[in-house]
């Protein structure tokens, strides 16, 4: 039995697993699992996550893991995407811990609302607004003499928050004074090749 992803293809959190799985050539089934038409809360999902949440890994045992950033790091366990030393190990989980708390909560939900709910995006909760400005101010310093968020080379850390920012667009954030965050958005989509996804339009 292989890895199974239950995942919604219009989810950052969904794409970022499958992203990994990819780059890592890892064989996996993927189950569309639809958010917006209720998949999420059957009884049969529900058994496998009474969270009622995806992503959902479902591993070749048959164990299941929740949680986006939870996944990506069993996933890319041994893996040159977590780094060696213990230190930058750290601070990878500080900014995937970061992205769940600060980040996603304000870019993704704002995307939401506009792209999937038809929200204006004059009618935002203007805190909403500005934290999400100021998640993507956080990320444009981080970035401004640093091609990746740790060490020299892609980690979870990047895939983890390139999901949503390169999304950010869609819930009404303008990407053009955050010239870093642009240039990293570039940078990681070459090193992971999710190309594909962007002409999809996911």
């Amino acid at each position: 039995m292989t890895l199974r992803v239950f995942g919604d293809s219009i989810s950052g959190n969904c794409l970022k697993v499958k992203w990994t799985l990819d780059y890592l050539n890892l064989p996996y089934q993927w189950v569309e699992t639809s958010v917006v038409d209720g998949d999420t809360r059957t009884p049969d999902f529900l058994a496998l996550n009474p969270a009622g949440q995806v992503p959902l890994l479902i591993l070749a045992d048959g164990r299941p893991l929740a949680q986006s950033n939870a996944i990506l790091c069993y996933l890319a366990e041994g893996s040159n995407l977590i780094p060696t030393d213990a230190f930058d190990r750290a601070r990878m989980m500080e900014w995937l811990f970061w992205e769940q708390y600060s980040h996603e909560p304000y870019i993704a939900v704002a995307r939401f609302q506009v792209k999937y709910l038809g929200k204006p995006v004059a009618s935002l909760e203007p805190r909403l607004v500005e934290r999400g400005h100021a998640a993507l101010a956080r990320l444009d310093h981080a970035l401004t003499d640093h091609a990746y968020l740790v060490g020299e080379s892609v980690s979870l850390a990047d895939i983890s928050l390139v999901a949503y920012t390169r999304m950010a667009g869609d819930g009404g954030f303008d990407l053009a004074p955050y010239a870093a965050v642009r240039a990293w958005i570039a940078r990681v989509e070459a090193a992971i090749n999710i190309y594909d996804t962007v002409a999809q339009g996911a």
